[in-house]
């Protein structure tokens, strides 16, 4: 007869019991025991023929090991997915998911919804004025009075091109919230999930729903620190091999968004050189030109479980440019190999 070792919810692990199948009413976390099994045995026998077959009294210690680490990395991971619901603001829903080697949440992240300033940055510009219109798609609203043209169809898709700036409305517009030009700052509403890739980039994000072309998808937000700490924190980074760095050079170049310790689900895409993702400037509540924010929005339509990625060398003027995210002219920097395996790949993330 088959035996399993018990841990007790609640109860120390000298509590422990060894129990028959038949006294256990938990048929998830027999179904994850075969599975953390067979993909150890799976690991293990590469390139093997491989029999799921134990003859054995007992699991050997190696197997029992992983099973238990993996165990401990699946409460870890729902903990951790726990934690970014109870921080983000947004509407979409955060899963976490590893299916490719024990790696659990990282240690020193910390999620935020909106940009976080550095000592010494102020980034309290609020608006004086906004739109009294009673239809913004028809009369001259926030754009028009920046002098651009309103960003969004009826569907709330982009319709302008890269590099043109959008301008929504603020709070002290007289719309509701269901004007067709408020829609960045709504926040993220499709369910995305974080989760271990296969090919050696560490974490990505993928979408568990369809999202339907040039829509919005969600902001880059981190630490607002000035270029020159830019520049010390990006040799830093490029010596680690991590790239978190975009630079809001949409006029000016006085300040870098840092993610790396602070930001929200954007921190965990990855790059690509053929991205289905377009980065776009964004105005709202801080009409600061040196300050936008920075939205991606779909550059096609995108399937569910599919990847999402943008282009780390993208700028919001919709060019591509070296020195847009963790580069520096000035400077001779390591240079990140790209993973990407796209047929247009550069070979390099910087």
């Amino acid at each position: 007869m088959e035996y399993y070792l018990v841990k007790w919810k609640g109860w120390p692990d000298s509590t422990n019991t060894w129990e028959p199948l038949q006294n256990l009413k938990c048929p998830l976390l027999l179904q994850q025991f075969s599975n953390d099994k067979h993909n150890f045995l799976s690991q293990v026998n590469k390139g093997k023929a491989i029999t799921l077959k134990d003859n054995n009294k007992a699991l050997k210690p190696a197997i029992a090991e992983y099973i238990v680490k993996k165990a401990k990395q699946r409460i870890a991971l729902q903990r951790w997915q726990d934690e970014l619901n109870r921080r983000k603001s947004h509407k979409g829903l955060i899963f976490v998911e590893n299916n490719i080697d024990l790696e659990g949440p990282p240690s020193d992240f910390y999620y935020i919804n909106e940009y976080k300033p550095a000592p010494g940055i102020s980034l309290v510009n609020e608006v004086t004025f906004g739109c009294s219109c009673t239809d913004c798609f028809c009369e001259k609203c926030c754009p028009a009075e920046a002098g651009v043209l309103l960003a969004y169809n009826k569907n709330q898709q982009i319709k302008i091109p890269p590099g043109t700036p959008i301008y929504e409305c603020n709070s002290r517009c007289q719309c509701g919230p269901d004007c067709l030009n408020r829609v960045v700052q709504k926040g993220t509403q499709h369910s995305l999930c974080i989760f271990r890739t296969s090919n050696g980039c560490g974490w990505g994000v993928k979408t568990l729903v369809k999202i339907k072309r040039m829509s919005f998808v969600m902001e880059y937000v981190g630490e607002v620190i000035t270029s020159e700490e830019a520049e010390r924190r990006g040799q830093l980074y490029d010596n680690k091999g991590i790239t978190y760095l975009f630079d809001l050079d949409y006029e000016s170049d006085e300040f870098t968004v840092d993610a790396a310790r602070y930001g929200n689900i954007s921190h965990f895409v990855n790059h690509s050189c053929d991205p289905n993702l377009q980065v776009f400037n964004v105005f709202i509540d801080n009409l600061d030109t040196r300050l936008p924010r920075i939205a991606l929005f779909s550059t096609r339509t995108i399937k569910a479980g599919e990847e999402l990625t943008f282009d780390y060398q993208m700028k919001g003027s919709g060019d591509i440019s070296s020195d847009s995210i963790d580069y520096s002219p000035s400077k001779k920097r390591i240079r990140t190999v790209c993973k990407c395996g796209a047929l247009t790949c550069r070979g390099y993330l910087n």
